[in-house]
């Protein structure tokens, strides 16, 4: 497994994370001693990352959401008319 200066990983970031998306795991290292690994993500870690309407059809939102509870809110601000 190939190590890389963390200078020349920063330099060529782009390739290398290319790379390691193919297959093609490597080490950065800071004067020479490694650091950290960077391999590819498996099939199951990228299925798994994603999120957006993951709950579709499962909730409803209320036609009156966005006015709900606003004479509450508005009586919070503005104090009781009743004194």
């Amino acid at each position: 497994m190939e190590t890389i200066n963390i200078h020349e990983a920063k330099t060529h970031l782009s390739r290398l994370v290319e790379e390691a998306a193919k297959g093609k795991a490597f080490i950065i290292a800071k004067a020479g001693k490694p650091l950290v690994k960077v391999v590819p993500l498996s099939e199951e870690e990228q299925e798994n990352d994603t999120k957006l309407g993951f709950m579709a059809g499962e909730i409803s939102v209320p036609e009156d959401f966005d006015t709900m509870g606003a004479f509450e809110m508005k009586s919070l601000f503005e104090g009781s008319k009743d004194s």
